[in-house]
């Protein structure tokens, strides 16, 4: 295999055939160009078919006392089984009734931006500003950033590229002063990161160091005032491709994940594809391993290889030159892909600490995972697999939450996610199939609903797959859940829960091979064929979190309503709405709202990706307002929404990633005006940021 410099990716089968935002290059980079492949699950298992914050705030969970916190979230807000998800009025806590639509986040809807547009754009009234970008140094010794005299060795001590899932936790006892920022760093784009003819090792050796995870400490004068990172600060971390992460769970130290580095089977190096993630109550961050075939050549030929998207050919980034590890033919490596799709969880709290993959949640493309407290105690956590046709998924602890700081409660807390059940979702829909004709019409019903059961694939300890073990059920998952006949769905992204209806809300980003040859054609929970502008599901479990039956309808169909009379807003005219398009992440706001941020809009609807605020209850159910815009090429992730601070953050990624280094397509954040010097720190060229949103 020959060497390539920084630029050159001879791997771009996509190359021609993109539309809109997305690159060839990037096709390459982020999802080893998933689309042009096929498609991964080839079983006969139905398609998504006949189917189809206050208190314990994933923002401010730590230190509430258990009965106190799980009286707020869940009170009466999970229906029972003859409760029918299409009535929103059912089921809510009183919290939940009194806090709809009573947030002190008021704005007025941007219109949406053209896709050619290098602007962050913001509601009349709001400001915003970068808290860290690519390359912000980290530490004392931290060099300042260089775009132009980069290497791998500076890059590990600044902030690394592309973040996605993003959450900032309050220092207890700071007064609102402190905080630590988490993100992930989810891949790089080397095209627009480099010049032409840059050293290919170092480049290789750059990228790997600018990916992995990052904590940094923040501070600010009072709850009024913007965020500002803090350069050398205690907590200060980052999270590379050599450090270690501890396997937890049944598959650790078994044959299924033994390499010849980690002969106990228990050591991995790195995590790699991080995309989206969750906050538990304990106050530690989940992060979802997701596109990491793509980093990995193997054999291709075994069942496991096939399902999962791994192969026999060079990788784009081409580390396999660097490290053995990367080849799987090589000697001693043959498991070191299992080693990677699996649910990380880090205490961003103790810099101290040896971050852990969970393999009780089993191994796929994890999205992320989102987690609740059921009225026993224990930890419910839901997951996303996000390919076209694959998974969703819920993850039962056997252990309880206990409430508080203390060493016996982290204790107990920092275990919950090593042992207990896992299931995967069958959804079924409840209308004729005649009435679903592929053009989005709503069935005489009036509504996109059914019913559901999360089938076992373990459950007390016991594997609940034919023919598997409990140690194969979880490094094969996605075989093993092929075996109990659940549904696929157009690529499950971002899981989350309400906490104050108990709800969960499944954001279906797209699939446009629905309809196609050889593939499912459109049913009540796909309502279209060729779905390229994705859908929102809305499940009330039944008769509760740990619980295997559910109700589920469709909160919006989502695309651009001037241009395409399919779109379904819960019945909200959809005249008076938002164009939205490929809803990606979720979050919710202090008093129940749903925001969406969308990755996918400028090759769907023609507008950049933004965030979008969605009312979840009463009469203005399914009113879309979109609250912001990012530039040109990016996409819109790890939204959090301080609302009673008037304040929201996005992490801004991959923007002008169709341009080169040469000629570059956006100069987001810093803006620097041609012909001028950038100041200390800035460039004028695109980098990936976390941008602060705030009312001026």
């Amino acid at each position: 295999m020959s060497e390539t410099t920084g630029r050159s990716f001879p791997l771009l089968p996509m190359f021609g055939h993109t539309k809109g935002k997305r690159s060839a290059v990037t096709c390459a980079l982020k999802c080893d160009n998933a689309c042009a492949g096929d498609v991964c699950n080839t079983s006969a298992n139905g398609y998504f078919r006949d189917i189809a914050s206050t208190a314990l705030s994933r923002r401010a969970a730590l230190g509430l006392g258990a009965a106190g916190a799980l009286a707020v979230v869940l009170g009466g807000a999970v229906t029972g089984a003859d409760s029918a998800v299409a009535d929103s009025g059912n089921g809510l806590s009183d919290a939940a009734k009194k806090g709809f639509d009573k947030s002190k986040l008021q704005f007025t809807a941007i219109k949406p931006v053209d896709a050619a547009v290098d602007a962050f754009t913001v509601p009349e009234g709001f400001g915003w500003n970068p808290i860290i970008r690519w390359g912000d140094p980290l530490f004392a010794d931290s060099p300042a950033f260089d775009i132009t005299m980069q290497t791998a060795a500076a890059q590990a001590r600044q902030f690394g590229y592309n973040n996605d899932y993003t959450d900032i936790l309050p220092i207890p006892d700071s007064k609102d002063r402190r905080a630590v920022l988490f993100t992930n760093h989810e891949y790089t784009n080397e095209n627009i990161m480099l010049p032409v003819g840059f050293d290919a090792a170092e480049a290789r050796a750059i990228g790997r160091a600018a990916h992995g995870l990052a904590v940094v400490e923040l501070e600010r004068k009072n709850k009024n005032k913007p965020w500002s990172y803090v350069q050398g600060a205690a907590l200060n971390r980052r999270f590379l491709t050599d450090t270690v992460y501890e396997l937890t769970g049944p598959a650790a130290g078994t044959n299924l994940v033994k390499t010849i580095d980690d002969p106990a089977g228990r050591w991995i190096k790195g995590t790699l594809g991080n995309c989206s993630g969750g906050t538990t109550p304990w106050g530690t961050i989940l992060s979802g391993e997701e596109n990491f075939n793509g980093y990995f050549a193997t054999p291709g030929t075994s069942d496991s290889d096939k399902r999962y998207g791994l192969s026999s050919k060079a990788t784009a980034r081409q580390w396999e030159l660097d490290e053995p590890r990367f080849d799987t033919r090589n000697s001693g490596y043959a498991n070191e892909s299992n080693r990677f799709g699996w649910i990380v969880e880090v205490d961003p709290f103790d810099p101290t600490s040896t971050p852990r993959k969970h393999s009780a949640m089993g191994r796929f493309k994890h999205e992320g995972a989102n987690v609740i407290l059921a009225p026993d105690g224990r930890v419910v956590a839901y997951m996303g697999d996000d390919e076209r046709f694959d998974y969703l998924y819920k993850f039962v602890s056997k252990g309880k939450y206990q409430a508080g700081d203390s060493k016996a409660a982290r204790k107990n807390n920092m275990s919950l996610l090593s042992e207990g059940d896992l299931y995967v979702a069958r959804f079924t829909g409840d209308s004729p199939t005649a009435e679903i004709d592929g053009t989005g019409k709503l069935p005489a019903d009036g509504a996109f609903d059914g019913s559901g059961e999360w089938l076992p694939l373990v459950i007390g300890g016991a594997s609940a797959v034919p023919g598997m073990s409990v140690a194969e059920v979880l490094v094969y998952t996605r075989l093993a859940a092929d075996k109990v006949g659940p549904t696929k769905m157009d690529r499950c992204e971002d899981v989350q829960p309400s906490l104050l209806t108990g709800k969960i809300y499944v954001a279906c980003t797209n699939n446009s091979d629905r309809g196609k040859a050889g593939k499912e054609g459109a049913t009540e929970v796909n309502p279209r064929t060729l779905n390229r502008d994705g859908h929102i599901v809305e499940i009330t479990e039944a008769p509760g979190q740990t619980g295997t039956k559910f109700n589920w309808t469709l909160l919006l169909v989502a695309g651009d309503p001037a241009k395409n009379s399919s779109t379904y807003f819960s019945g909200f005219p959809a005249e008076k709405v938002s164009p939205i398009s490929c809803p990606d992440n979720v979050a919710f706001d202090s008093v129940g709202n749903l925001w969406i941020s969308t990755d996918g809009a400028p090759s769907t609807i023609g507008y950049n990706d933004g965030l979008f605020k969605v009312t979840l209850e009463g009469p203005e159910r399914g009113k879309v307002e979109q609250f912001l815009a990012v530039p040109r090429d990016a996409e819109t992730c790890g939204p959090i929404v301080h609302d009673e601070e008037r304040t929201v953050f996005v992490a801004v990624q991959h923007p002008g990633e169709e341009g080169t280094f040469d000629a570059p397509h956006s100069y987001f954040p810093d803006y620097v005006p041609a012909g001028t010097t950038p100041a200390a720190g800035a460039v004028r060229a695109p980098r990936p940021a976390i941008v602060q949103v705030f009312r001026k």
